[in-house]
């Protein structure tokens, strides 16, 4: 099964897609992940990769789409991938359509983790003082959340015209989500 959480920076996606992974085995594509560990890594991808989060901009898709590409055989094996923060835009999900079709594979189910703004800048104040993690300054993530609010909502029709998209309430306990996410894939073929 191939699966997307969607929804803003902030919403779950992450705490969600790793009880997925230990519970069901399946592989976490966490585009957020790959380009911390690229600019962990002090390459040339890294350097360019944090001067656009640094400006809270969005990674371009070449870029994205190579890292996903990449791991595809990985999830493969595992049974399925959990992309956690991709696509981000149309363009994204139609290379990911593409790419998953021509390996024999499709996107199975979009979850999308409904949140609102301001509990979201609150959950962001939050982890920044907790982790420290540089794109989840407050200040960049508002910039963050207009990227997604232009770029990445307009994947919503775009995912409900293929029926494959669910809507849940991700203002709930970890738990509550969890129950909710369980209940939509049941009913995946």
């Amino acid at each position: 099964m191939n699966l997307i959480l969607f929804g803003p920076p902030a919403a779950g996606k992450g705490t969600q897609a790793k009880r997925l992974v230990t519970e069901r085995g399946m592989v976490q594509l966490s585009t957020g992940d790959m380009l911390r560990a690229a600019i962990a890594s002090g390459s040339e991808l890294g350097q360019q990769v944090k001067g656009v989060l640094d400006r809270g901009d969005l990674v371009t898709d070449d870029i994205v789409v190579a890292l996903i590409e990449d791991r595809l055989p990985e999830a493969e094996a595992a049974g399925g991938a959990i992309f956690d923060g991709f696509p981000r835009t149309v363009a994204q999900a139609q290379a990911l359509d593409a790419m998953l079709a021509k390996r024999g594979g499709k996107i199975d189910a979009v979850l999308r983790l409904k949140v609102d703004e301001p509990a979201l800048i609150e959950r962001i104040a939050k982890r920044f003082a907790e982790q420290g993690r540089p794109d989840d300054n407050p200040e960049v993530f508002v910039t963050r959340l207009g990227a997604y609010n232009a770029q990445t909502a307009p994947l919503l029709p775009y995912y409900q015209a293929q029926g494959k998209l669910t809507e849940l309430d991700g203002m709930g306990s970890v738990e509550a989500v969890a129950a909710a996410i369980d209940g939509a894939l049941s009913s995946v073929n």
